[in-house]
């Protein structure tokens, strides 16, 4: 739904007017005391002592901090798996979204192979539109590659709102595309000035660990992880961020899960690389020890791609590198299956539906885990739980701070609230939290989502259909600043110089042919014609006695000629 939802849906609220008193408005820049006034959907006044129409309904936030909504930058509700669907839908998922402080998702369209990716798109739309609870947006995954694909992009960002797409290095035989199809991917993803998203993983050595553990016997969750070494997630991230660097196109690397991973990412960004990281809830909250659970179900919640590392260090390391801005974005990646869909993988981990929760956790956990251990302050919490993802998406200053103009989006939150993480007490259709028995410090009290308050008092007053699709535009100045720069300073130009009129040695053939890269896109298969070469891999010496160069004449004795620099700097033969 593009327009403003009125009143009329929400019951029990009967003002669009709301005063939020006392207030410490915190952005991603700065933190300060002041009343703010909205009215529609849009945040009208900020300041001490303001005049506002009578009417209004006050919210006294005396001693609490007023966020920006929270914006999770990952989602995969409803997602469709051979024939079953993610868990929670885009109500369900949505609701807990607004429960934990979120107030604005970016969902996962993910095309079948062959599927159009507007077909697709509209399908996604379709279901958000008739289920959402909150503003939400789409990013596009890129499942295959050929040209059509490519006029349906410049479709999606010219006339849909779509800014971003990711491609996939994992999942072989299905999503997964070759270095050379990225490469042409990113290409027109930097020309259509958008955001190229990649999932890192190196799938052609995860299909032959998957076999290997198999014939091992071993088809339990541990061999999810154990086909998932970590160094797979490092080496594509490496790949990723090589490939996005010849084609000079922004960068943002989805769902960082191990610290090989986010080093490579961090060293990147002190090289000047255009890069971004995702870290999501579970790397940030718990690890992977619990893939080796005695409990089959509980062990399978876990399964999700790349998977947690089973180092119990990983998580604080995240939340360091969160903190110092090495990393920049959170988001939940939340898919969730229950523990009977799960179950088509009992005798076979590679058929495990993927995907962890996270959506509703994901406030708490970052404030829990990096600003009450003074890892990071409030404003830098504002920065990669809502603001970052904002800037790099395109959606600020509507989305992601506290200002006149910005949509009403806010978060009463109280910084000292402790709760314990369960299912028991979970807005989530299935029936594990990874997170179970987690306590964490810090929670909203109220949550205001298109000036409507949808959480007040622990109770959630959401609406299905309520949530807005939130268009974005190319080119975000945060992201292609730098881009732009970049790519004045890249062009290349050839030496200038006389054509050479001097001897040109003659080449004998030989069976196996070296051919120079055609300067037109050709397919591998096809040789170009011309001159063959010498094959230099292949060695002129042979054991049989007869050599290659039996046939040129000996050369006489040669001396040595040492130079005035002494012996070692011989440069001339005599």
């Amino acid at each position: 739904m593009s327009g403003y939802q009125g009143k009329k849906n929400i019951p029990r609220i009967t003002s669009d007017r709301m005063l939020i008193k006392g207030g410490r408005i915190v952005n991603d820049d700065q933190s300060f005391c002041a009343d703010i006034y909205m009215e529609d959907g849009v945040i009208k006044q900020i300041g001490e002592n303001l005049i506002v129409p009578g009417g209004v309904r006050t919210i006294d936030a005396h001693g609490r901090m007023v966020l920006p909504g929270g914006i999770d930058v990952h989602t995969r509700f409803q997602m469709p798996d051979r024939g079953m669907t993610a868990a929670d839908d885009f109500y369900q998922g949505t609701r807990a979204a607004l429960a934990g402080g979120t107030t604005m998702i970016i969902d996962h369209v993910v095309p079948e192979p062959g599927m159009s990716l507007l077909t697709a798109f509209e399908q996604w739309r379709e279901w958000a539109d008739s289920k959402s609870c909150c503003d939400y947006s789409l990013h596009v995954d890129v499942t295959e590659w050929h040209k059509g694909v490519q006029e349906e992009m410049e479709a999606l960002v010219k006339d849909h709102g779509v800014n971003s797409f990711l491609v996939y290095m994992a999942y072989k035989d299905v999503f997964q595309l070759s270095d050379s199809q990225i490469y042409e991917v990113l290409s027109v993803i930097r020309d259509l000035g958008a955001v190229a998203q990649v999932h890192a993983e190196n799938g052609d050595i995860i299909a032959e660990e998957q076999r290997r553990i198999l014939d091992l016997g071993i088809t339990g969750p541990e061999g999810h992880v154990l086909s998932r070494p970590e160094e797979v997630e490092a080496e594509a991230v490496n790949r990723s961020v090589t490939i996005a660097n010849q084609t000079n196109c922004p960068l943002y690397i989805t769902k960082v899960m191990s610290k090989s991973a986010a080093d490579i990412i961090a060293l990147a960004r002190k090289k000047g690389s255009v890069v971004y990281g995702e870290p999501i809830s579970a790397s940030l909250g718990t690890d992977g020890s619990h893939y080796w659970s005695k409990n089959w179900a509980k062990a399978a919640a876990f399964v999700t791609s790349p998977p947690l590392s089973p180092d119990p260090t990983t998580s604080d390391y995240l939340n360091s590198l969160l903190s110092c801005g090495d990393l920049q974005v959170t988001g939940s990646a939340h898919c969730t299956f229950n523990t009977a869909q799960r179950a088509v993988g009992k005798d076979c981990f590679t058929l495990i539906p993927e995907g962890t929760n996270g959506t509703e956790e994901r406030l708490s956990l970052v404030w829990d885990k990096a600003v009450v251990t003074g890892k990071m302050d409030e404003n830098q919490f504002v920065a990669v739980t809502s603001t970052n993802a904002a800037k790099i998406f395109n959606l600020y200053p509507r989305k992601g701070r506290i200002a006149v103009g910005s949509d009403a989006d806010l978060v009463i939150w109280d910084p000292d609230c402790v709760k314990t993480i369960s299912a028991k007490n979970h807005n989530l259709a299935v029936e594990y939290n990874i997170f179970e028995g987690t306590e964490v410090r810090g929670a909203p009290l109220v949550v205001i989502s298109q000036g409507k308050m949808v959480l007040e008092e622990g109770t959630l007053h959401t609406v299905e259909g309520t949530g807005r699709y939130i268009p974005r535009k190319p080119f975000p100045d945060y992201v292609y600043k730098r881009i732009k720069a970049r790519s004045r300073l890249a062009e290349l130009r050839g030496v200038p110089r006389g054509l050479y009129d001097g001897p040109v040695c003659e080449v004998s053939g030989t069976p196996k042919t070296m051919t120079p890269a055609s300067s037109t896109k050709t397919s591998p298969a096809k040789q170009q014609s011309g001159q063959s070469l010498r094959n230099l891999h292949q060695s002129g010496f042979s054991l049989s006695g007869a050599q290659v160069d039996d046939n040129i004449p000996r050369r006489t004795t040669q001396r040595i000629v040492a130079p005035p620099g002494g012996r070692a700097n011989i440069t001339n033969l005599g």
